[in-house]
């Protein structure tokens, strides 16, 4: 027997460009009064730079080392993980948003034909952006789970484990200066399979790299949905795509250039569809999205349909 009915649908999404227009950094430059163009035309220039010294950087991650410079430097002075989560308050989201967030569970979990089966929906965002700030916005009450980059303040001491004077009392507000967690395009995909397999709803029982048989999984990658903006995100959407998911791309209103690039996307078969930024009701979005999660929920009611028919015996009738 199953561990999990596997009734859930899960929508995956991407934050940048995704559920907000600009970059989640964008009110820490402004804290700070920073050039932010400046900050990442040096974290563009990183990997040539430490590149001469023979050390390799990852292109994706390299930020975060970036900023705790920038911290210890007195630039990003007293910045701490209560600071980051303030900034996500700062956060603008595309139009419909938080809302369509809620409003596309209910639409599944209202329906009586998908209530009698217990069919959920769940959202999570996964980012190579800063989860403290996510936490932190308009967005996070509507998130079952989030994923991105983290900060230590204080940092475990050598002997922390069997010396309790080792063991520092973290302060009320601290200053980040360890990266506990780094998330690049390519080890996004991790939080897919931990969404699959229930790895982060049960993480002391389920292991991510656990061998777990696909009619096991907690949500089937065919109950899947990830939608995010661009290349970076081609490594998540080859993995849904590959195992029977679906995939959506977005673009700004009015960008050719965005528009092009997700057009680009579809015809080499990395997305399904593509729309514009924009969840308000009726939408190109709003509709292809409510309509996927219909055609999903819909396929796990014909599924428990199926099973329940198949383990019905027919009834006793009378000799002829």
């Amino acid at each position: 027997m199953t561990p999990f009915e596997q009734n859930i649908i899960a929508l995956v999404w991407d934050c940048d460009k995704t559920l907000i227009s600009s970059y989640m950094q964008e009110p820490l430059f402004r804290h700070y009064n920073v050039d932010g163009g400046k900050f990442w035309r040096e974290v563009n220039s990183l990997r040539e730079y430490y590149g001469r010294s023979g050390v390799h950087v990852n292109p994706d991650t390299s930020y975060l080392n970036h900023v705790l410079t920038y911290v210890k430097q007195g630039l990003f002075k007293g910045l701490s993980n209560k600071l980051l989560h303030q900034f996500g308050r700062e956060l603008v989201f595309y139009p419909g948003l938080p809302d369509f967030f809620g409003n596309i569970r209910q639409l599944v979990e209202s329906d009586p034909k998908y209530k009698a089966f217990d069919i959920k929906l769940e959202h999570y965002v996964v980012s190579t952006g800063f989860a403290e700030t996510i936490r932190g916005s308009a967005i996070a009450p509507f998130v079952d789970g989030i994923f991105g980059c983290e900060f230590i303040e204080t940092p475990a001491l050598p002997g922390f484990d069997t010396d309790a004077s080792k063991v520092c009392a973290a302060p009320a507000e601290g200053e980040i200066s360890q990266v506990a967690c780094a998330l690049d395009n390519t080890s996004k995909t991790r939080y897919l399979f931990e969404i699959n397999k229930g790895s982060n709803k049960y993480p002391d029982d389920i292991d991510v790299n656990s061998t777990i048989a696909r009619g096991d999984r907690r949500v089937p990658f065919e109950n899947m949905l990830y939608i995010a903006d661009g290349p970076s995100d081609v490594p998540a959407f080859s993995i849904l795509n590959y195992n029977g998911g679906s995939t959506f791309a977005v673009y700004p209103k009015g960008d050719v250039k965005a528009f092009r690039q997700v057009e680009k996307m579809r015809q080499d078969n990395r997305v399904q569809m593509f729309g514009e930024a924009d969840y308000t009701e009726g939408s190109q979005s709003w509709l292809w999205l409510t309509e996927k999660v219909r055609s999903i929920a819909d396929k796990i009611v014909e599924s428990k349909q199926a099973a329940i028919k198949n383990s019905v015996s027919a009834p006793p009738g009378h000799l002829s």
